[in-house]
């Protein structure tokens, strides 16, 4: 896995680019009408290549699926010859015929249950192989993509729709096959026993199929709109949720959970239309098809009693018509979950089928190895998707030698953090070239220029693991020894062994259980266990007290010593020992050199240390 997904948090913004908790409202409602006007299930057939790769089990599944309906449509003929035969020759052949029912019964029951556990095993794994390739296509996607769509929006796709689609192939499409089948067979066997009156049977079915469509479409509409209104909500509350300390210090619990409410009421009020249009289809159904049987059946008997039919014939006429018209019933329920899978299916689509805007060639160039560590920006201009009018850098220049380290200063907005995210190419810029080792970015795998990058980042986000699975998150091969002499070099070897359970201690989602500083210093000890030849730190002891910032400014001076090093720095105490100082204001460097060069120019870093420095 790269670095490329972790390391940027949704929740988080900074200066100069949009706050990816901002959600775009009108283009999730504008996705929510596309959704609603569909309407087939076409996005199903998404469903087909995960199939097609355990179709050994769909086949066994599907022959069992045949069997056990065989079976249960075999008992109206067992039942048929035990009533027309069985009492004949004084009922001695009686006990013979039901002895044919009770192993109809025993070959329906096996038949059903194998038929469950293949068809419920297949349903799982295919749904498991969906998880793991939508999660997957998540994590190669940009963060542009996620600047429009929330973090609480994906999660939805990722458990709310999977589930539906999870129900669709573990219960329901086994559930409709079934009745499927049993229609197309009960049909066929009630031609059989009586053509006449399966053909008046048949009469009900145009008066009953309409509704079901009608009703159908509207609850399929209603139940993605249900599904966008839930997913509203679910991106609020994980916004919520993951500040949860400013809300509470801004008084704002009541306010928040009010909002929440708010759009939980109106996904339920549209989940009360869907279920009362769908109770109606139900009724509806019901009473057509029992009506029109209890008529078919009172012919059935006049035949009976004018000795034109038998009574074992009228026993499984009657057995056919109940089987066949609880399968066209259970036939308009599955039609209901099939929609409500297919609306799940198409959201689930719509995030694999994203593109990443940031992807390899189809001829990625290689970097050259071993890595020299030099990169270099030729008039660069960029400006953040959906701010097209505010660039953040204009035209910037930058060329960093090997084992080079330059600082980049300059107030907020300047443009320095957006540097490094095209250095690690999470963006592309609109003119200009971004080149590391020689090799333009754009023409290498983004995968193999992130490689060359060890960054600690200004938010220094952790994981829910271990210490030791949060270091070794920098290079996962790193042994016990490396991980514990980057956590040395970082200074957070003292803290660390001090946990409970040491480098095995759980820290809590995000290590919210450490302090600002501690999970700065384990940022930086993941950042130097990976042992990569360009360091990148953007305010990388921002978060520490000024003896541990020392502590660590001395450890962050021995890695400098042997890689090429970009650092951002506010307070300009941290970067008066780099090689060169580039000044960055409004996207444009505007000076470059040492620390006293720069002052005795008297520009704006001279004022900025002027300011600094007279405070401390």
């Amino acid at each position: 896995m790269t670095n490329a997904a972790a390391p940027i948090p949704v929740s988080a913004s900074a200066p100069g680019r949009p706050g990816a908790g901002a959600v775009l409202a009108d283009q999730i409602g504008e996705a929510g009408e596309r959704r609603g006007r569909s309407r087939d299930v076409r996005p199903l057939l998404r469903l087909w290549p995960f199939l097609v790769r355990h179709r050994l089990d769909a086949f066994i599944a599907l022959f069992w699926l045949l069997a056990s309906t065989a079976a249960s449509l075999g008992l109206t003929a067992t039942a048929r010859g035990a009533i027309d035969h069985g009492f004949e020759n004084g009922g001695r052949d009686i006990d013979r015929w039901f002895l044919f029912l009770g192993a109809n019964a025993v070959v329906l029951g096996i038949a059903t249950a194998v038929r469950y556990f293949y068809v419920t095993k297949t349903g799982e794994r295919v749904i498991a192989d969906l998880r793991k390739a939508l999660f997957e296509r998540v994590l190669t996607l940009d963060p542009a993509f996620f600047a429009r769509m929330r973090t609480g929006e994906v999660l939805s796709r990722l458990t709310t729709d999977i589930a539906l689609v999870e129900t669709l192939l573990t219960t329901s499409v086994s559930f409709a096959l079934r009745n499927l089948l049993t229609l197309i067979g009960g049909i066929v066997l009630l031609f059989i026993v009586s053509p006449k009156l399966t053909g008046l049977v048949l009469l009900t079915a145009p008066l009953l199929l309409g509704p079901v469509f009608i009703f159908g479409r509207q609850v399929r509409k209603l139940t993605v709109k249900s599904q966008d209104r839930f997913a509203n909500a679910v991106g609020f509350a994980g916004e919520s949720v993951d500040a949860i300390e400013t809300v509470q210090a801004f008084g704002r619990v009541t306010s928040a959970a009010g909002r929440f409410g708010a759009v939980v009421e109106e996904a339920f009020g549209v989940s009360l239309t869907r279920i009362r249009a769908r109770a109606w289809m139900t009724a509806l159904v019901i009473v057509v098809i029992f009506g029109g049987i209890t008529f078919v059946l009172w012919l059935g008997a006049q035949d009976v009693a004018a000795g034109t039919m038998t009574p074992g014939a009228l026993l499984q006429f009657v057995l056919l018509s109940v089987f066949t018209a609880g399968a066209v019933g259970a036939l308009g329920e599955s039609w209901g979950d099939v929609q409500k899978a297919s609306g799940a299916m198409e959201r689930i689509d719509e995030l694999m089928r994203a593109v990443p805007e940031i992807a390899a060639p189809e001829r990625p160039l290689p970097l050259p190895s071993p890595p020299e560590g030099r990169v270099a920006m030729a008039g660069v201009r960029f400006a953040y998707p959906g701010r097209p009018d505010l660039p953040a850098l204009k035209g910037f220049d930058l060329t960093v030698r090997p084992g080079e380290t330059v600082a980049l200063v300059g107030p907020s907005g300047a443009g320095k953090s957006t540097v490094f995210r095209l250095l690690l190419r999470f963006y592309d810029p609109q003119a200009g070239s971004v080149s590391v080792d020689g090799v333009d970015v754009k023409a290498a795998d983004p995968a193999e220029v992130r490689a060359r990058f060890a960054w600690v980042s200004q938010e220094a986000p952790l994981f829910s693991g271990s210490a030791l699975e949060n270091i070794r998150f920098g290079r996962e091969a790193a042994s016990e020894d490396e991980v514990r002499q980057a956590a040395e070099e970082a200074q957070a070897l003292g803290f660390v062994e001090a946990l409970p359970e040491g480098f095995a201690t759980p820290l809590g989602e995000r290590g919210k259980s450490l302090s600002g500083g501690q999970r700065q210093r384990l940022a930086i000890a993941r950042a130097l266990v990976r042992d990569a030849p360009i360091l990148l730190l953007d305010e990388a002891t921002s978060a520490l007290d000024a003896e541990n910032e020392a502590l660590v400014q001395a450890a962050l001076d021995q890695a400098m010593e042997t890689r090429t090093t970009l650092v951002i720095a506010h307070r300009l105490a941290t970067v008066l020992r780099a090689d060169r100082i580039v000044v960055m204001e409004d996207g444009v460097a505007v000076e470059e050199g040492t620390h006293h060069e720069l002052v005795a120019k008297g520009g704006l870093y001279s004022r900025l240390a002027e300011l600094q420095f007279r405070e401390g």
